[in-house]
Parts: structure tokens; C-alpha cells; sequence
């Protein structure tokens, strides 16, 4: 008996970056997987028929764009499989690489997510096996709230060698493929709806080391990632929606010790990233006053983080010097 599993794949326009992804899931060797696509508001023609081509997918559509988070968790509504993948539209998948991460979860009673190795789509079509920005081979954090990934330090990323072909625990799981056991998720009330995107895997995964589950990359299983599809990279809405997040999941998760030390820091390097980014053309203002925006933003939400924070801090089992005992002081390397 194979467990069951729910891929759940929020969509925003782009559809040929859907179904291309479908295309490959299609060929996943895995024999008890349906499909559930969250449309985000669009409003494309013939996007139901697209999704009826594929065996066990259906189609979600919901009546406004609820982001990433928001999308995912209406598609966890709506699950009562075993285990749960939410997943990025522009990837593709090795054919058994669902296989791999149910037999990871089914070793371990206590996982709370898991992630698969994540390759760039654009390097592998050229045959090139080189790490994917978003998440590469696991994603780490260090003790000043700054995410980092295996395979990726700052801008700097590697070539898979096999160098982290072993598994092993990490921080947080990219949502780019994060296989999760569903009950752990409803558990913790899924994502942020408020984080829309970024950060919002990082802060799931955070709440589950809290809660004492374990977060591990499985490296035998291989999804490729185009990246980029919805945010460019340096762009001042994402530097925005990454500093805003940040903050808001720092606030929330950090033991009330570790904030009395890591906010005032953190302040300060926010001051100095929106110095830094005057200096990046072309629409430097904009992405300097994005760093502004994201602080105003967690000024006037403080009243609900802290609701936030009450409730997660009331069910953390696992303190703070367990979950940061492999993260360096602070390497400031940005997702």
C-alpha cells in the first residue's frame, strides 16, 4: 500500500510553463499521486481542459491572487492525502523522484518536510548539473535570520559533485518542491497568508523545528528549477517582500532571549542594505525605500506578529541553542 500524496501547484498566469511541468509529472513513477492545480485569480481560457488531460489533476480556482502562501494553504483545504508537495510551476522531475522522498518520510516518524536535491533547468538542459538558487541542496539559516543554501553561499553557486549526495538535516525545505506530511502542516496552521511569497517555506519550516519535527534534504531525489518566473531577482518588489518576511518570521520564531541581541543588529544592517542598494542601478531609490517599506510594514503589523508569536511560542518543545547548534554567527547571505 503506497501512501498517498498530493502535489499542490499554485498557478499565475504562464501557461505554458504549467503545462510543461505537468508534461513531466506525468512521467513521475509513483503510483498513488493526484495533481490539484490553485489557480491564483487568472483568468486564462481553457486552463480546465488542460488540467483534465492529465490523470488525477484537478483544477482549483480561486477568485483573487492569494500569493504562494495563500494558494497553497486553500490546496491543503483540500487534501487529505497522507503527504503533501507544494511546488513551484516551472520545474521538472526525475521520473522517481516522488519514490525517493515518500521512502525518506516512511524511515522517519518525526518528519515534518522534506526536500529533494533542485537542479537548474536551464544548466541541465545544457548538460551542466550546477544548483538552483532557490533551495540547491538543502536551505540553512544563520543565527542572525540571514537563509543560505548547500550549494549556494551569497551569489556564488556550485557544481554538483555528490559533495552533498549523503542527506541530512537542514533548516528549512525550499518551496520550490517541499514534500511535508499533511497532518504536520494543519498542525501548524500552514503557511503565513500575510507573507504572499518569499521566506514563506523558511518560516513553516522554522515553526516545525519549534514543534520538534525534522526537516531533512533527500538528495536522491532530483527536481529541476527554472527559477526566477515570478519575481525577478533583483527586483525592489522581491527585495521587499524578502526584508519584510525576514523580520516578520525573525519576530515570530526567535526565542525571546535571541531577539533582545538579534534586532537591534538586525536593524542596523537593514539601515546599511539600503545603503548598499543606492549603489545597484538601474532603480536604486526604489530598492533602497523597498528596505523602508518592508520595516514600515512590520511596525504597523507588530500588534498581529506578536499574536503570532504568543501562539507559536506556547508550543516550542526545542530550544534555540538545538536548532542554530550548526549555524554560523551571521554570513549575511540572502536568498
Amino acid at each position: 500500500m503506497y501512501p498517498s500524496v498530493d502535489i499542490i501547484i499554485p498557478h499565475y498566469q504562464r501557461r505554458d510553463m504549467l503545462e510543461r511541468c505537468l508534461d513531466s509529472l506525468e512521467k513521475t513513477n509513483y503510483p498513488s499521486m493526484s495533481i490539484l492545480v490553485v489557480d491564483n485569480g487568472g483568468s486564462q481560457a481553457g486552463l480546465v481542459f488542460l488540467v483534465k488531460r492529465y490523470r488525477n489533476a484537478r483544477l482549483l480556482r480561486l477568485p483573487e491572487n492569494r500569493g504562494y502562501s495563500g494558494g497553497c494553504n486553500e490546496g491543503l483545504k483540500h487534501s487529505s492525502a497522507d503527504y503533501v508537495v507544494f511546488m513551484n510551476d516551472d520545474t521538472e522531475h526525475d521520473p522517481l523522484w516522488l519514490d525517493a522522498l515518500v521512502r525518506a518520510a516512511l524511515e522517519d516518524k518525526d518528519i515534518g518536510a522534506l526536500q529533494p536535491k533542485i537542479l537548474s533547468l536551464k544548466d541541465y538542459n545544457k548538460g551542466k548539473k550546477i544548483f538552483e538558487y532557490a533551495g540547491a541542496a538543502g536551505g540553512m539559516i544563520d543565527r542572525m535570520g540571514y537563509p543560505w543554501c548547500l550549494g549556494r553561499k551569497f551569489s556564488t553557486i556550485e557544481q554538483d559533485r555528490g559533495q552533498y549526495d549523503g542527506g541530512q538535516d537542514i533548516f528549512w525545505a525550499s518551496g520550490v518542491a517541499m514534500f511535508v506530511k499533511r497532518t504536520v502542516a494543519e498542525e501548524l496552521g500552514g503557511f503565513d497568508d500575510e507573507f504572499f511569497m518569499q521566506m514563506e517555506e523558511i518560516d513553516l519550516s522554522w515553526r516545525m523545528k519549534l514543534a520538534g519535527y525534522h526537516v531533512r534534504s533527500v538528495p536522491s531525489s532530483v527536481v529541476l528549477h527554472e527559477g526566477g518566473a515570478s519575481l525577478h531577482g533583483g527586483s525592489a518588489e522581491k527585495i521587499y517582500f524578502n526584508h519584510r518576511n525576514n523580520i516578520a518570521m525573525i519576530l515570530k520564531n526567535r526565542s525571546t532571549a535571541g531577539l533582545l541581541w538579534v534586532i537591534p543588529l538586525r536593524l542596523l544592517l537593514e539601515f546599511a542594505a539600503a545603503v548598499f542598494y543606492l549603489t545597484q542601478f538601474p532603480g536604486a531609490l526604489k530598492k533602497s525605500g523597498a528596505v523602508f517599506r518592508a520595516l514600515a510594514y512590520n511596525i504597523r503589523k507588530l500588534a498581529s506578529t506578536i499574536k503570532k508569536r504568543q501562539k507559536i511560542q506556547a508550543m516550542r518543545i526545542v530550544g534555540d541553542r538545538t536548532i542554530f547548534c550548526h549555524s554560523p554567527i551571521s554570513l549575511i547571505a540572502r536568498r
